[in-house]
Formats: C-alpha cells, sequence, structure tokens
C-alpha cells in the first residue's frame, strides 16, 4: 500500500470508529434526513449509500444529489464519516482492501460501480484535492502536463502549453509562476502548492472537483485565495468540498450537508443550515454545542 494509501486508510478507519461527541447518541435505525435530499438537475444522484471497514459501518444509508455548477459543503464532527462519503464519490475508497461500499452513485445518470467502467478515467472525471498540498516531485510544468499527457489530452507540445497556461490561469496562478515554469513545484509555498495541486486536477478537464479540507493546511491568506478560487470554479464544474470550518463553508458553499455518526442529518440551502436549522443536532453543531 502506498503512503497516499496508508494515509486514506488511517483517516478513513478513524471515520468508521464513528465516536460519539458531545452527550450524541446514534440515531435510530428508522432515522430519515431532513431536507431535500434530491435537486432538479444533478450531476451526481447517490442512493442508500453505505461504507463498511471489515464489521464497522462509517456510512449508514445516504442518500444525496450534487447539483450542477455548485458547491456542497460537508460538514459535521470528527469521525462523522464526512470524509469517507467524499472519497466515495470517485471511488478512491477502492484502495482499502477492507472496504465495503454498497448503493447507487451515479454521474451523468452513468453508474460509477459499473464492473465496465475504468476507474483511471472516471477520476479524471472526478477529480481529488487532498487536504495536505502534494504537488508531484517534478517541475511546476510537467505538474499540470502530467494529467493531459497520460489521459491523452494532447497531441503536441503546443496543446500541452495551452492547457499548462489555461490551467494555472483558472487556478489563479499563472501571474505568480509563468517565469519559473521549469523550477520544482515542491518549492512553492503551501498556498501556491494547493492551487497547483487544483490547477493540476482542471488540466484533465473533470466535470467534479472533491476537495478534502484543502484549506486546512493553510494561512489565513491561502485559505482567502482558495475560497475565492473556488467561487469562481463553480462557473465551470461542481464541486463537493469537505471542511470543518463553518465559516469557510458558509462563505464558499451554497448547499451544506450535515453528518453525524455516519449518519446524513440535514441537507438544505447553506443559508437555511446556518440560520434556521430543521434538526436539532444540526443546529446544536451550528450552535457549538459539540464537535
Amino acid at each position: 500500500m502506498t503512503n497516499v494509501q496508508s494515509t486514506a486508510a488511517d483517516s478513513d478507519l478513524a471515520d468508521a470508529e464513528v465516536r460519539p461527541h458531545g452527550g450524541s447518541r446514534p440515531l435510530d435505525s428508522d432515522f430519515k434526513t431532513v431536507g431535500d435530499v434530491r435537486v432538479s438537475d444533478p450531476r451526481m444522484r447517490c442512493t442508500n449509500v453505505n461504507v463498511f471497514y471489515g464489521d464497522k459501518q462509517a456510512i449508514i444509508d445516504v442518500s444525496l444529489d450534487i447539483a450542477k455548477n455548485q458547491v456542497i459543503a460537508m460538514i459535521g464532527p470528527s469521525g462523522c464519516g464526512k470524509s469517507t462519503f467524499l472519497r466515495c464519490l470517485n471511488r478512491m475508497n477502492d484502495t482499502i482492501d477492507i472496504c465495503r461500499v454498497t448503493g447507487e452513485i451515479a454521474l451523468d445518470d452513468q453508474d460509477i460501480h459499473d464492473p465496465k467502467l475504468d476507474v483511471v478515467p472516471l477520476r479524471a472525471q472526478i477529480g481529488m484535492v487532498f487536504q495536505k498540498p502534494n504537488p508531484f516531485p517534478k517541475s511546476i510544468y510537467d505538474n499540470i502536463a502530467y494529467g493531459p499527457r497520460i489521459h491523452g489530452l494532447a497531441t503536441s507540445r503546443a496543446d500541452l502549453d495551452e492547457m499548462v497556461e489555461r490551467s494555472l490561469t483558472k487556478a489563479g496562478l499563472w501571474d505568480e509562476v509563468k517565469d519559473r515554469l521549469e523550477q520544482p513545484g515542491t518549492g512553492l509555498s503551501g498556498g501556491q502548492q494547493q492551487r497547483l495541486c487544483i490547477a493540476r486536477t482542471i488540466a484533465v478537464e473533470p466535470e467534479v472537483i472533491l476537495m478534502d479540507e484543502p484549506c486546512s493546511a493553510l494561512d489565513p491568506i491561502a485559505t482567502a485565495k482558495v475560497e475565492e478560487l473556488i467561487d469562481e470554479l463553480r462557473e465551470n464544474y461542481t464541486i463537493a468540498i469537505v471542511t470543518h470550518s463553518m465559516q469557510q463553508a458558509a462563505r464558499v458553499s451554497q448547499r451544506t450537508a450535515y453528518f453525524h455518526l455516519g449518519n446524513l442529518v440535514e441537507v438544505g440551502e447553506t443559508t437555511h443550515i446556518f440560520t434556521n436549522p430543521t434538526h436539532k443536532l444540526t443546529e446544536d453543531y451550528i450552535t457549538g454545542r459539540f464537535g
């Protein structure tokens, strides 16, 4: 197992422990999510999704639509299952031997678990930006060019040059690095590295971008730049973000989903979730009674 896979597995197993928080208790077995889990024009549709790590259940019967050209924030206390659910959306959990996923997840009406589906192009369609910036040990240019090369999206150096410039421009990084494209990506600041990883993701022309705590390792100035970028990207992409920061969720998302002990408790427009939540658990979390 690679270091990336090991880290993901450790995080997932932490999620799977679904520890109680602040006097909270598991929900009834017949619990139903509060709010509209469906939208009129979904990019992705999840139905009755369950995730198990061995005999531990980390996600319990979650149904949720991810709307086109919108940011959905997934919030909840540590161990609630939000990162585990996010990684279901592009089958990252496949890399963990003891993980089992049931239910249906569709991208544009295509079942992502179809045995005929190649997971490599799927992960190009549904890109992932991780908690800690992880640029390749390559030049800035090659960090961006790598994906288009392996997916056959470029036929010439001129094509690659155009893709690199376009991706870095979309990520708000071009003006900062255009004169040092041959320098290592690892030599950039933390915030620049994370924007480089976002540029690397969009270089392969995804439909959906998943972000797992993308700003947790960044300073406030770098965080503000990434949040501004997320707002710009939703014009062309569907974005799902996991965050521990309720302030960040309120700033960047149009829709918010609150997870608790593996259950999707409530989902709705972000303004509603943060100003007038329906479920008591959502209110308790938003107001800081636990978390």
